[in-house]
């Protein structure tokens, strides 16, 4: 089957002027619809032949670079006042003449579309040659209540019901795309036949380009990454490092975000699901090589701990950039970027960037505001992340209990994390005021009612050093125990390895600080003096390699 692809691009265009020829994100906006043609050509699996009709000379330029035929389009042809029936009909004429060719089926490509794909248009052809159809045009579903006007100039509705969107009726609308038709229907008052047909593209693929807001969308569109991130949520390790890339993917609005995850990591597939983002089952590292050839996204993001040399060159050769955190490992060196957070230094690798200025805060604790300081403490937390692998949880308990008899006035809020494993253990007692909290959806909204807090070493001591709340800091296990912010300089009573430290020294602690007010006032101090506002910036620039000064910021 013969096929000509034509695309129509004038010189002249008012609302953005000699908008054809203007560059868009690095190439001319005509190049991008001629390269999708020149694919399809080039495929194999279809005689195609392509062509340009122009009334410009610069244009015509571009297109000759690019191997592709120029057909010149007379001035009657090239005024505002005519639709593209006769001059999709005049290239049509003159290719047959040229080529000595009788197409069978003729596209029409408009050059305003830069995101369209490739693989789209494939489709469509293939769609088209597998029916019976005349023309088949490329169109996006947009159902919307919408309202006309009558022969008397009244607005009238367009429609029966008042309806959500999505149970309105199919309400397709042309993209100029691509208007695929059999040769006999073209003509110079028209190309669409009596069979006609609606291949529905992406929205993301559908934008025309007419006005300025339109050539902003398409750049944004064209610059958008395909961003997978690679993490695990589970018991033993918690789920920190699933909050932390769910933090980043919200922030990543534009960009297409899918996770991977190991199969193992029931509790934090879940939360990924619940969070609304995709997200890939992995049994092992050649599994994950399969996948990332399947998906090809073009920034990698590791939330897995250490990383093998051997792991990070098979990712590297697949994926344009890798960027890992809290990689201490051997693997780290071959990243393009490793984020260190909990780490105030390292062994400053020329692409490792450390401390608290890269730490991720949620947005709710930017939106929430630490309460005046308390004299008495009355309200104290505890809180040890969403699985608490070490049962720390379990063990305050009992102490809040205990403790009820010397300070009655104290109360001792228990906020669990949604995969901790005994909580059917850890109830309310209101005699002893223990108050126990699950499924907290807004945790800030707790610790900035608090005077003090009781909690594990990781990320959560940068939530409550954000709130000011002064804390004592018991580590899950020996990698926790490194991170290093969690001491008395930023505000926090390090207590060491939770599993090695006696319920009688966490008991004097908390004393100690229920009754030393200036202690507790200092420490807050130094909590507040840290801003973490801009930290999740810093994170994004470093993961899409956003070229600002913060590559020189170690």
């Amino acid at each position: 089957m013969k096929t000509l692809i034509v695309i129509p691009a004038r010189g002249g265009s008012k609302r953005i002027p000699r908008k054809n020829v203007r560059i868009m994100c690095g190439q001319p906006l005509i190049v991008y619809s001629i390269e999708n043609a020149k694919a399809l050509r080039e495929d194999g699996h279809m005689d195609v032949d392509v062509a340009v009709s122009t009334d410009d000379e610069e244009l015509g330029g571009i297109v000759k670079n690019r191997g592709v035929e120029v057909i010149a389009r007379p001035a009657e042809l090239a005024t505002d006042t005519v639709t593209l029936d006769p001059v999709i009909y005049h290239a049509l004429s003159r290719m047959e003449e040229l080529t000595g060719k009788t197409y069978d089926t003729v596209i029409t490509m408009q050059a305003t579309s830069p995101t369209l794909k490739m693989t789209t248009v494939k489709a469509a052809i293939e769609y088209f040659e597998s029916h019976d159809f005349d023309t088949v045009l490329s169109a996006t579903n947009k159902p919307h209540l919408s309202w006309g006007v009558d022969s008397e100039g009244r607005f009238v509705k367009n429609y029966e019901k008042r309806l959500n969107s999505q149970q309105l009726p199919p309400n397709y609308l042309e993209t100029g795309g691509f208007l695929i038709t059999r040769r006999e229907c073209v003509s110079p008052e028209g190309r669409i036949g009596q069979k006609v047909s609606i291949f529905e593209i992406p929205e993301d693929e559908a934008v025309d380009i007419d006005t300025y807001s339109d050539w902003v969308l398409c750049e944004n569109i064209l610059r958008r990454k395909k961003i997978m991130f690679r993490t695990v949520g589970k018991r033993s390790v918690g789920m920190g490092h699933v909050y932390r890339c769910l933090t980043l993917a919200y922030k990543l609005t534009g960009h297409e975000v899918v996770f991977a995850a190991s199969s193992d990591s029931d509790i934090g597939i879940e939360k990924i699901k619940e969070s609304n983002f995709p997200v890939i089952r992995i049994e092992n590292d050649d599994e994950f090589i399969r996948v990332l050839e399947e998906e090809k996204p073009d920034i990698l993001v590791n939330d897995i701990l250490d990383t093998s040399s051997e792991y990070m060159r098979m990712v590297s050769e697949r994926v344009n950039r890798v960027v890992n955190f809290e990689d201490v490992g051997p693997g780290a060196k071959y990243a393009d970027a490793v984020i260190n957070a909990l780490y105030e230094k390292g062994d400053k690798l020329h692409n490792e960037y450390y401390g608290s200025r890269y730490f991720c805060i949620r947005d709710e604790f930017l939106e929430e505001h630490p309460k005046d300081f308390c004299e008495k403490a009355e309200n104290v937390l505890v809180i040890f992340g969403g699985a608490d692998p070490s049962d720390l949880t379990g063990r305050l308990y009992n102490i809040a209990k205990n403790l009820h008899d010397d300070h009655p006035d104290v109360k001792f809020h228990f906020l669990l994390g949604f995969a901790y494993p005994y909580a059917d253990r850890i109830v309310t007692c209101e005699d002893c005021n223990v108050f126990v909290h699950k499924d907290v959806k807004r945790v800030s909204s707790y610790m900035a009612k608090m005077d003090l807090a009781i909690t594990s070493q990781g990320r959560t001591v940068y939530e409550l050093a954000s709130m000011g709340v002064p804390a004592i800091v018991l580590a899950q296990n020996d990698r926790e125990a490194k991170h290093v912010f969690a001491g008395i300089q930023n505000g926090f009573i390090n207590l060491g390895i939770g599993s090695e430290t006696d319920d009688e020294t966490v008991i004097s602690t908390i004393e100690w600080l229920l009754a030393t007010p200036n202690v507790r006032r200092e420490m807050r101090k130094l909590q507040l003096q840290k801003d973490f506002s801009k930290g999740h910036e810093r994170v994004i620039k470093l993961i899409l390699n956003d070229d600002d000064d913060e590559n020189t910021d170690n």
